[in-house]
């Protein structure tokens, strides 16, 4: 299990470095191709449009064909789009490229999730699922750092060819992973669609996600444009915004352990207290030294709340584990996306104390709400998985 596991993270590795290396090139972006920022903001939120608009299909499509085949597959296409996006010689060109990659990029970390689900007992799921976060932390950390280096040096547009490069590396890899036993169709996509519409508790977990997405990916995309607002370089703030996957890293081997003795509930009200700090903070001041702070708050709250509400969505349901997981992931990023636009003209007029003063009012009564459902419920008997 342990190399599969570091499979599984190797590909939340690279779909994590092609997600977060737009972020810490905007400025750069929007220089190079002569548009307002407000333009390259809604090129970045398309791609988390679509990445969470695209993951009930792969819920469906790692029903009836497979989670390692369908993993493999979109990651062959995700690499292609990547590597075509780098060319791109308009903001509607990238927008449109990197839009159809985020949605096949899509398929990687709810494919990844869904197969720990499908092979590690209830009791140490979380652990196992936090230690998937260490790809997404080194993934993080060297797209924040690494991406906004390289348009500095050399072009905005190589951090693409590498993430294209890798995810085609990587789906020749993954020919190692075996098919998780019993992955085949459980239930029909009607049929799995009909019973999250009936489970009350299955829908509040999305609402959760969904705001989720909004307040902490939307605070992570507008940290390294918001720290260059203080007059920060590209590099600056992209080593700036790198600190963040440092914190998960080091976040996620804590709460790991934490969750063997920790209550999710509690985890979920920790994280949340730090996303709140976080954003408060930064709606305060957007010099560097804060964000280290603010990097280091949401480094810790990723792991702590999204974690224990990931872990929460593989177990609501296990029937139908594929679509819930897809559905969670598609609230978390249509969030993410649907929040980046709505606020991308506050962020091109610098009023970014009103766009995480906003974060910060969103993140208490995200974190109210989770604790208290999460602390009272329990899995059904007849849900208890073997």
């Amino acid at each position: 299990m342990r190399a599969q596991l570091r499979l599984l993270q190797a590909t939340t590795l690279v779909s994590t470095l092609d997600r977060f290396a737009m972020p810490p090139m905007l400025v750069a972006i929007a220089a190079s191709l002569d548009v307002p920022l407000t333009q390259v903001v809604t090129a970045a939120g398309a791609y988390f449009l679509v990445y969470g608009l695209g993951q009930p299909l792969w819920g469906f499509a790692s029903d009836r064909y497979g989670r390692v085949r369908v993993l493999r597959t979109s990651l062959v296409i995700a690499g292609a789009l990547s590597l075509v996006s780098a060319l791109s010689p308009t903001v509607l060109v990238l927008g449109i490229l990197r839009g159809l990659a985020g949605g096949f990029f899509g398929a990687a970390y709810p494919s990844a999730l869904i197969y720990l689900g499908d092979t590690v007992a209830p009791a140490r799921r979380q652990q196992a699922i936090t230690g998937l976060m260490v790809g997404v932390a080194v993934g993080t950390a060297a797209a924040s750092a690494g991406a906004g280096l390289l348009a500095d040096v050399a072009t905005w547009r190589l951090p693409f060819v590498i993430t294209g490069s890798a995810a085609l590396v990587l789906a020749v890899l993954l020919a190692r992973l075996p098919e998780p036993a019993g992955a085949a169709a459980r239930t029909t996509a009607r049929a799995s669609v009909a019973t999250i519409a009936r489970s009350r508790v299955t829908l509040l977990v999305l609402l959760f996600a969904f705001v989720e997405g909004v307040v902490l990916l939307g605070a992570l995309t507008l940290l390294p444009t918001a720290v260059e607002s203080s007059g920060a370089s590209t590099t600056v703030a992209g080593a700036v915004t790198g600190v963040y996957g440092l914190a998960v890293l080091l976040g996620s081997s804590s709460v790991g352990r934490l969750s063997l003795a920790w209550h999710p509930a509690r985890l979920i009200l920790l994280g949340a207290a730090c996303a709140a700090l976080a954003t408060g903070l930064l709606a305060v001041s957007q010099r560097p030294a804060v964000a280290v702070v603010v990097a280091v708050l949401l480094g810790i709250a990723w792991p702590a709340m999204h974690s224990s509400l990931q872990t929460w969505a593989t177990e609501v349901l296990p029937q139908s584990r594929a679509v819930v997981v897809s559905f969670f992931a598609a609230a978390l990023f249509v969030g993410s996306a649907i929040g980046a636009i709505v606020v991308a003209g506050l962020a091109d007029e610098g009023r970014f104390a009103v766009v995480y003063g906003a974060y910060a009012a969103l993140a208490v009564p995200l974190g109210i709400g989770a604790w208290a459902a999460r602390r009272r419920w329990h899995r059904p008997v007849e849900q208890q998985e073997p």
